[in-house]
């Protein structure tokens, strides 16, 4: 028991130092990538290849003067931000970075925990992690803040109900909420024609696929669905009051569920860890810049939505193809026709 508990201490500290490392260099990636779109260098003049970029954005963040606006609800203005910036990096706890290992004679596991229910688990923390946006706008004082505060929250409400019901379909499939139990199941390869094809819920669940990819961008508030930060109708949106660090937790907590979130889609549709040459959490690294590639290409490509249209994509377009899904995955499940 208490080799266990030692076990996921250890492996939990390396997952929450890496995953603050990588949220870091993520705002140098976007530049990097972005620039590279926009026929520009981005980040050159702060070290090599200006890999120093991130450094130098958190100097100057410490350094900026923290404003808190004279009618702002104070204990929660700064909280906030907080609750965003802590609860963001728990869901990785459940993403099975590899199997289990014997080091110095002792059995590792290469996960934190593995729940019964861990998908249920990564969907609930970024459902709770919008509060920290809500409660931000709130307690600004500021009009503007709060219209942003609101759209976030019917955002989160309509695409969170997409982004769960797209899974559906892959649990119906592995028989379990359990990612490790998912990342087993689409390691047994299928026999197709006589060729060995990965069982990758991508195949299986192509529909599935593109709805929670959708699904996932709005979740994260991300462009073209970044309507809570308008800055042409909303001044900021919903943290237009907010100066220095506190400014930046609200922008480390999306860079960080841009992490967990890539990490997760490359779980449950890509095999994770699962490759075509040895297991190993390189591939699940592979996956997950690919996922992060996808959403600086997206910022880089689109123009945002109207938020009427943000709306009505999610219940209109997205949750009559959601349940589509979920039938035809149960009918195939139920009368042995094979995979969807």
């Amino acid at each position: 028991m208490y080799e266990h508990l030692i076990s996921s201490y250890i492996v939990g500290f390396i997952v929450l130092n890496v995953l603050l490392g990588l949220m870091a260099y993520m705002t140098w990636f976007e530049r990097k990538v972005l620039a590279r779109f926009q026929d520009r260098l981005g980040p050159t003049r702060t070290g090599p290849f200006g890999l120093l970029q991130p450094i130098a954005d958190g100097v100057k963040l410490l350094s900026k003067e923290d404003i808190i606006p004279a009618n702002a609800d104070r204990l929660i203005f700064l909280v906030a931000p907080l609750i965003s910036f802590v609860l963001a990096p728990l869901g990785a706890a459940v993403i099975p970075f590899g199997r289990s290992i014997t080091l110095f004679g002792y059995n590792v596991d290469l996960y934190v925990t593995d729940l019964n229910i861990a998908a249920l688990y990564v969907l609930a923390l970024g459902s709770i992690g919008v509060y920290g946006i809500i409660l931000g706008g709130y307690a600004s004082g500021n009009r503007y803040s709060l219209l942003g505060a609101l759209r976030s929250a019917a955002q989160v409400v309509s695409y969170e109900v997409v982004l769960g019901l797209s899974l559906v379909g892959v649990f119906i499939l592995s028989g379990s909420l359990s990612l490790l139990q998912i990342v087993n199941e689409q390691s047994q390869s299928l026999s197709f024609g006589g060729l060995q094809v990965p069982n990758w819920y991508i195949l299986s669940q192509p529909l599935a696929f593109a709805l929670f990819l959708v699904a996932a961008v709005a979740e994260t508030n991300r462009s073209p669905f970044d309507l809570p930060e308008a800055e042409t109708e909303l001044i900021g949106g919903f943290h237009t009051e907010y100066s220095g660090f506190r400014f930046s937790f609200f922008f480390l907590a999306e860079y960080i569920n841009m992490i967990v979130v890539s990490l997760f889609a490359s779980t449950l549709f890509l095999g994770g860890i699962d490759g075509p040459i040895a297991d190993g959490v390189w591939w699940l690294v592979i996956k997950a810049l690919i996922f992060l590639f996808f959403y600086v290409w997206l910022r880089a490509t689109l123009p945002r939505f109207r938020y009427d249209q943000l709306m009505g994509l999610a219940w209109k377009v997205l949750m009559p193809l959601v349940f589509l899904n979920i039938a035809l995955t149960g009918l195939i499940r139920l009368f042995g026709i094979g995979a969807i």
